[in-house]
């Protein structure tokens, strides 16, 4: 879990005990690329700590995949909806790459963060964290250009841009392939 504990430990203080209480309730798991960790009409019960590969997270639109997220090494991915509100998720998540992950129910995490000062802290920064970059993502959609978007994606994902597929990269941007191929071709 070196990946995932280093994350973990960039963003709060984790503790050698606090993460064997973790170790307890997490089972490896690897996947292949194009594998659906959340997907369509159907329940998730589990959220997936990433020690190696890259995922991608999207919407279901008039039957068109729009991405809103990436995550890789030391990430986290969940549905919040099914985390919080006990209902079917509205986003999914497919790995982008042969995939390692620790898989934990969400009972148990919810157990965890209710009974773990540690992991609680820990999970309310990632929260407050992807609450920023929504937030962020949404202004910068609102008021920059395709091309200080598409600069802004590459600072915001350094591990991932050059790593996925240029048109889940525009699908996130809002703009189209051939938009995002003339930004990258102008240096």
């Amino acid at each position: 879990m070196k990946n995932v504990i280093n994350q973990m430990r960039s963003l709060y203080p984790i503790s050698d005990d606090t993460i064997c209480i973790l170790k307890k309730h997490v089972e490896l798991c690897r996947f292949p690329k194009r594998f659906q960790l959340i997907k369509v009409d159907s329940f998730c019960k589990f959220a997936y700590f990433i020690e190696e590969g890259a995922t991608r997270s999207f919407w279901l639109v008039n039957g068109e995949e729009i991405t809103t997220s990436f995550s890789c090494e030391g990430g986290i991915v969940f549905s919040m909806d099914e985390l919080y509100y006990n209902r079917m998720s509205e986003e999914f998540v497919e790995t982008l790459e042969n995939v390692v992950t620790y898989k934990i129910s969400l009972d148990d995490l919810l157990h965890l963060f209710r009974t773990n000062i540690e992991l609680a802290n820990w999970g309310r920064i990632i929260h407050q964290n992807e609450y920023r970059r929504l937030h962020r993502s949404h202004k910068d959609r609102l008021t920059l250009s395709a091309k200080e978007r598409y600069e802004e994606f590459k600072r915001q994902f350094p591990h991932i841009y050059q790593r996925v597929q240029l048109g889940y990269v525009a699908s996130y941007l809002g703009i189209t392939l051939p938009t995002l191929s003339r930004l990258r071709a102008q240096k």
